[in-house]
């Protein structure tokens, strides 16, 4: 290539870098420009906020420090303080915690339990409908377009966050622990089917044409050809959404579903706000070892996570607060 070529080459190149570094900085602009019209257009005042400030200092020193007086029935019948209510029900190997767990008493040791069982039960019964509209919405295994009518399905679920499904089922059950479990299994057909529907898509097709060659009915190569590539990271997939069906069950209680979350809210409501914080150190408690368990076993099913998530990374993925609503695509 002559030297003249060459230089064109390189003033087209550098031509190109420019218009990216343009739109990048004109991308830039409309974002910062979106941002500041969109704060004026909800009434957000810099210096309003910045003049509350001490008033929030001192409401969130009145969090301080949290009593866990209601840890477990025994330190709350013998009135054990702070955070000397911990090791307290750890004595004679723990029964005050198993006495409480056992109880129908509101003990942070049992709300925290019911939160658990909520995200767990809501992952178990939304499973089969998720796992049946996700292989049906792939086209893999249902024509173009009538795989779009399983992809608008849950499409059309996953437009309506947890928080509003159940309301959608208060005729049925009213606000309880019922109703919690019945829209996080709804929210996980629509999260769950869809990262199954992906990674369906993603599958080879050497193995589903071994399986077809042995005159293996339709049903069969769905199975052994088609989903037998999938099971391990449709159990991985299961895990992770079952992290963030914990944080939904926390977020449901709050508007009064049961769990950990209702005794913050009802504690906060009530000025209690050393207990209410005794509640959100659970709640920390709560999801970090859900997602720590979770991770790990995750680690080492799929093929393409050699590493399992460490405790900064569970504590930084408390801010993703797509993962309380319900909301977002779910990817990690």
């Amino acid at each position: 290539m002559s030297s003249s070529r060459i230089g064109e080459t390189l003033q087209v190149l550098e031509r190109r870098r420019r218009i990216r570094q343009l739109f990048a900085v004109a991308m830039l602009a409309v974002v910062l420009a979106a941002t500041y019209f969109g704060l004026d257009f909800i009434g957000f005042d810099p210096k309003e906020l910045w003049a509350q400030v001490p008033q929030e200092i001192e409401f969130i020193k009145s969090f301080v420090p949290p009593n866990f007086v209601d840890f477990t029935i025994y330190t709350e019948q013998n009135n054990i303080t702070g955070l000397k209510a911990i090791p307290a029900s750890f004595r004679n190997f723990g029964q005050p915690i198993i006495e409480s767990l056992t109880s129908d008493s509101a003990s942070l040791v049992r709300l925290s339990m019911v939160t658990i069982i909520l995200g767990f039960t809501g992952t178990v019964l939304g499973f089969p409908l998720a796992l049946f509209f996700g292989v049906l919405g792939s086209e893999q295994v249902t024509p173009f377009p009538f795989n779009f009518v399983f992809r608008g399905a849950m499409s059309a679920i996953r437009a309506i966050p947890a928080l509003v499904w159940i309301l959608i089922y208060v005729p049925l059950a009213g606000i309880n622990e019922v109703s919690a479990v019945l829209a996080i299994a709804t929210d996980t057909v629509g999260n769950l089917g869809r990262l199954f529907t992906d990674e369906l898509e993603e599958i080879e097709d050497g193995p589903i044409e071994a399986i077809q060659s042995t005159g293996a009915s339709r049903p069969q190569v769905i199975g052994f050809g088609m989903l037998s590539q999938v099971s391990t990271s449709y159990v991985a997939w299961t895990l992770y959404i079952l992290e963030i069906n914990t944080r939904i069950a926390i977020s449901l209680g709050v508007v009064g579903a049961g769990g950990i979350g209702r005794y913050i809210r009802l504690r906060q409501d009530l000025f209690k706000y050393q207990k209410a914080a005794a509640g959100i150190i659970m709640v920390f408690v709560i999801v970090i070892s859900v997602e720590l368990l979770s991770s790990r076993i995750r680690a080492r099913l799929r093929p393409d996570e050699h590493e399992s998530k460490s405790i900064l990374d569970a504590i930084r993925d408390l801010t993703d607060g797509s993962k309380w609503l319900g909301t977002g695509s779910n990817r990690p």
